[in-house]
């Protein structure tokens, strides 16, 4: 019977210890664990959240620095980009139509000498040789492969004379052909990246790889519809200019699209295309874009994360004709909004007259207010 009892004792002792020793480990030891894994989790995710905006923004910053504005003498301009290490900078052929010689004007704001020295009667580009750049490490390029329907773009150029501005799209078309006076754009990509007179001849970037896969040629008179040239179509074309330079050019049509297109443009021009360019940037969810075009009182008053937090329960925004006059130093522009908005209640449409007033802040355009009304 002791034996037994004492036997007991022990065994029983033996099953508290063993209980008590798990209750200590399970408390202590394993949510040590967990903690370190679910560390290890966010941090993963963070980071990968956060590498492809920067990646983007490495491209938009490497791709500026070789976009450059082309100005004639009579005060028409439009965009261009270097593309090989010749110092050759491609154009539209409207850009440079009727001209040998032209101005350059680099991202950096340097003033350089170009000589056309190739031009197509029939397709819009032209090549453009600037000794200074020679040696300049070009973009790369897309010359085999071509982007697919939405693929995701970066258009560059000056709009309207705005130099180094970048808008974002997708290939929203393919296979579009039409004329534009003596010009035939066969085959071309059509963009949803808002593109204004004066992005002629700028870049089209694949946004992933920062390679150039078209050259941007045409917009349509209404919307921000865009079309550019693909690359590969036209790249050996280009390469043949530079290999041989051309001793004569073909003179173009005086009523070719970018004698007039590029033309000064009024602060009415402007103030209509950065009121477009910002609802294109909110229909993006892009609000470090729209936020950027707003005047530094506006700024100052309303942070980043309130101006966002405004525009998060906007789906859509579609606007209707802009009209747009001069008030005083400034220029006012008015329109109609319709807005898919989200609330508690659900999904539902919306109509608001919108009043925006803009002017110059260190001679660029910006938007300084904002009065937005609710129709019935």
């Amino acid at each position: 019977m002791n034996r037994r009892w004492i036997l007991s004792i022990v065994v029983t002792i033996a099953l508290i210890g063993a209980g008590i020793y798990g209750y200590f480990f399970i408390k202590q030891a394993i949510p040590k664990q967990l903690t370190v894994l679910s560390s290890l989790y966010i941090e993963m995710e963070t980071e990968e959240k956060e590498q492809v905006p920067q990646v983007l923004k490495e491209i938009i910053f490497e791709s500026q620095k070789l976009v450059v504005k082309i100005e004639l003498q009579d005060g028409s301009f439009g965009s261009g980009f270097l593309y090989n290490n010749k110092g050759d900078v491609v154009t539209n052929a409207h850009v440079v139509s009727n001209v040998k010689e032209v101005k350059v004007i680099t991202a950096d704001s340097k003033e350089l000498t170009g000589e056309v020295i190739g031009i197509s009667m029939d397709t819009d580009v032209a090549v453009v040789r600037v000794p200074d750049l020679e040696g300049t490490e070009p973009f790369r390029l897309a010359k085999t492969r071509k982007a697919e329907l939405g693929d995701d773009v970066i258009a560059l150029g000056s709009p309207l004379g705005l130099q180094n501005t970048v808008t974002t799209g997708i290939i929203s078309g393919v296979g579009r052909n039409f004329d534009i006076d003596s010009f035939k754009y066969e085959d071309v990509f059509q963009i949803s990246a808002p593109i204004a007179p004066g992005n002629s001849g700028g870049p089209l970037i694949d946004s992933k790889t920062g390679e150039v896969v078209g050259i941007n040629s045409a917009t349509m008179d209404k919307g921000v519809i865009g079309f550019s040239i693909p690359l590969n179509n036209v790249i050996a074309l280009l390469e043949g200019w530079s290999e041989s330079p051309m001793q004569s050019l073909p003179r173009i049509g005086a009523n070719a699209p970018g004698n007039s297109e590029g033309t000064a443009t009024t602060n009415e021009d402007i103030a209509t295309y950065l009121v477009n360019y910002f609802y294109e940037s909110l229909n993006y969810r892009d609000y470090v874009t729209a936020y950027s075009l707003l005047g530094s009182t506006w700024q100052s008053e309303t942070s980043y994360e309130d101006f966002r937090a405004g525009y998060l329960d906007f789906l859509t925004i579609e606007t209707e004709d802009l009209l747009t006059k001069q008030a005083g130093r400034n220029v006012e522009v008015v329109t109609v909004i319709t807005v898919q908005q989200r609330s508690d209640r659900g999904v539902s449409y919306k109509k608001y007259k919108v009043t925006f007033e803009l002017g110059l802040e260190n001679d660029q355009m910006k938007i300084l207010s904002e009065k937005r009304k609710a129709m019935e």
